[in-house]
This record gives structure tokens, sequence and C-alpha cells, in this order.
């Protein structure tokens, strides 16, 4: 969570310079050529049958889904308000787990899981991001949320199978095609020009955003329960906003630490429930 904390911020610094379609695409172009290297020094062997479909899934929701919408999004509105994806996130991991993995977390858990996520909502709403209309980029963060739970949910499951990281580096490779061609016309249409802080805002989010975040990321989800481990994401906005006040100069406030307070406070009771 502490590496996937940073991607709103380093996304929101990344578009003053950079097009949302090359953040997006051009990242995952990076941490393909990554994944692409380890795999063959490590002699990996090929997924087999309906994993490569999984894996279609999986790189749909978090190598192209999550990265592209929230690129777009944060073309208009603040880092502070892209929190309200990670405030979200658990709980539709948590469904997306049940859904898929058919695991039955017992009633205790959706209650603490409800409230943290109303309580990391809230505090994102306190610290500036507002809900009070919803527009296109609202729209954009609420499909970016779906993309990612699916993608995470499908990739823990996959990394039982394959392992953690190869599950990502696989994802990565098998939406290359579709990146490396969308990066290109970009590049075209729009050549990148962007300050030194700009790319590296940019090469974190190939590097670790997209690649080296998901190596413990999908190693816990595999662990699992994935419906329990998936709620430790109600720190990420904490994590997030505290970024935007020391990167970005936003505000931070009592309140803002108050709220993070009871979000983490939220996550460390829903994990310790007992599931069966």
């Amino acid at each position: 969570m502490t590496a996937f904390s940073f991607t709103i911020v380093f996304t929101k610094i990344a578009t003053g310079g950079l097009s949302p379609l090359f953040i997006g695409a051009g990242r995952a172009v990076v941490a393909a050529a990554i994944a692409v290297a380890a795999l063959s020094l490590t002699r990996q062997a090929l997924p087999r049958g309906r994993q490569w479909a999984r894996l279609v899934v999986v790189a749909a929701g978090v190598v192209a889904g999550f990265p592209l919408l929230t690129s777009y999004a944060l073309t208009v509105v603040p880092a502070s308000h892209g929190a309200i994806v990670v405030a979200l996130l658990p709980a539709a991991t948590a469904v997306c787990a049940v859904l898929r993995g058919h695991e039955r977390p017992p009633a205790a858990f959706w209650g603490l899981a409800a409230a943290g996520s109303v309580a990391a909502v809230v505090f994102a709403m306190v610290h500036g991001a507002g809900l009070r209309h919803l527009s296109w980029p609202d729209l954009l963060l609420f499909g970016a949320v779906l993309a990612a739970a699916v993608g995470y949910a499908e990739g823990g499951l996959l990394a039982r199978e394959l392992g953690a990281w190869q599950t990502v580096s696989w994802a990565l490779v098998v939406a290359a095609p579709v990146m490396l061609v969308l990066t290109a016309w970009t590049v075209v249409q729009q050549p990148p020009q962007a300050t030194p802080a700009q790319w590296a805002a940019f090469g974190y989010l190939a590097a670790v955003s997209m690649y080296l975040g998901f190596f413990a990321w999908y190693r816990g989800l595999a662990i699992g329960p994935m419906t329990q481990v998936s709620q430790v994401q109600l720190v990420q906005p904490v994590l997030t906003l505290g970024w935007s006040a020391l990167l970005l100069h936003e505000r931070l406030t009592w309140s803002t630490v108050l709220g993070a307070a009871a979000v983490i406070g939220c996550a460390a009771l829903t994990v310790r429930v007992r599931l069966r």
C-alpha cells in the first residue's frame, strides 16, 4: 500500500506535462519491457489454457482500466479528490473476492468494511475532495475502482497458480501490443514534453505502481483470505493525502489527522475478524 499510495499523487504531477493517454499506456509499455526481461531471465513456463483468458481480465483491470481512467480524471480533479478511488477500493475488492473466490465473510466483517469505507470517503471529502455533485471525472474514478477491484480479485486467484510477480508480468505481456499501439499513436499526435520531475513521476508509475508494487500485493492476496487482506487498502487514502500535502502542498488539518486515525482503526479491526 505504501508503494501504491504515491500513484495518485505522481499521476497528478505527470499530467502537468504528459498526456493522460501517454501516462496510462506508456507506463504499461515500460513495465512490460521490464517484465519480459524478468520472465526471460528466470525462464518462466508459459501460462496454460484458461489462464490466458484470466490474464486478459487482470490486464484489462489493472494494466489498462485503472491507469487510463485515473489519468484522464486527474487532468481535471485534484489529487485529494482522487483519494475517493482508493477509499472505495477495499469494499469493491471484497465484493469481487466473494463473487469470484467464493469467500464467505461473517456479518461482522461486512459491518466493519462498510464502516471503513464510509470513514475513508468522509475522510477524503473533509480533506477537500468533495462529492457535492457527480461529473464525468467522478464517473471515470468509479470506473477505475471497478476495474481495479476485478483485476485485484482475479490476479489474487491467479497468483496462487502462477506466482505473484509472474501474474503481473504475464498480464503486462498480454496487454503490451495494445498499450504499445496507443503509446505510439499518442506520441505522434502529441509528442511528450515534460520537466525532469514529471518524467521522474512517470518513471515511478511505470516501475513501481505498474510492476514492483504488485509483487507484494498479489502475494498478500494469494495468501488470503482476499476479503480480509483487501481491507489493508483502507490505509492507502491516508497515505495518499499525506503525500499530497507534502509533495503538492495541499492543506493538512487536524480533521484530516483525526479522520486518518478513524480509517486506520477500521482497517485494523477488519483484518482481525475471524473468517470462516
